[in-house]
């Protein structure tokens, strides 16, 4: 059985959501983030990285959200989560999972962490540029879910991935300066209410305390344990 290393709201979110789309097996495993548990030497000897998720396979353990996406994808093919080696549409597949995983995933963490950047005397510049260039991305997505929706159809490993990072982009950092306005992206909004209604959603939603509407109308967690933060 699949073994999800998880914390309530962090990426390992979009890898739930993925498995309960799948309808694969899974247990989960709580890192504790109120005690740094991602960089206990257990956890570390899974993912040196010490970054949350660590998917646990029959092969070993597999790390990075991205990669961790693909991996599904491939292995499951009969899930429909991407188009499948071969297929047309693979290329322009990995074209935006990787824009997901590279450019917008990142560039969030970004935002969510400036200390670790740049002094402390640029923290409010680097917020407004980062902004700026999540607000650019998130334009691109929505031209480009408006240009092929299949291929961002709402039990895609693509929009899977959307919806979590368009919650983050609205709630993280706590107390900060709330940039991210959905309704200026209407086919990134229309794709997430879409997602809200699976099964999948729901269930992921339920386990860790997202709420009705985690990513249209998204509030702070409240999980049944753990710590988002």
């Amino acid at each position: 059985m699949l073994r999800l290393y998880y914390a309530p709201d962090n990426a390992s979110l979009v890898i739930r959501i993925a498995l309960e789309e799948a309808g694969l097996p899974y247990e989960t495993v709580l890192v504790d983030r109120s005690v740094q548990a991602q960089k206990s030497p257990e956890y570390l000897a899974l993912n040196p990285v010490g970054l949350i998720p660590t998917l646990l396979t029959p092969r070993g353990p597999m790390s990075e959200t991205g990669a961790c996406l693909l991996w599904l994808c491939d292995t499951c093919p009969e899930a429909g989560l991407g188009p499948p080696t071969g297929d047309a549409k693979r290329g322009a597949f990995l074209r935006w999972l990787f824009f997901l995983s590279n450019t917008v995933h990142a560039d969030l963490i970004r935002l969510f962490y400036p200390e670790r950047y740049v002094p402390a005397e640029s923290i409010v510049g680097h917020h407004a540029t980062m902004a700026g260039h999540l607000s650019a991305h998130f334009a691109i997505l929505d031209a480009a879910v408006r240009a092929d929706p299949t291929l961002f159809a709402s039990s895609s490993a693509l929009a899977i991935y959307v919806g979590p990072l368009l919650r983050w982009a609205a709630l993280y950092p706590a107390g900060g300066y709330r940039w991210l306005r959905l309704h200026d992206h209407p086919a990134l909004h229309d794709l997430v209410r879409s997602l809200e209604t699976r099964p999948s959603v729901r269930s992921a939603a339920l386990a860790e305390g997202l709420g009705d509407a985690p990513f249209s109308k998204p509030r702070l967690p409240r999980p049944p344990e753990g710590s988002a933060t």
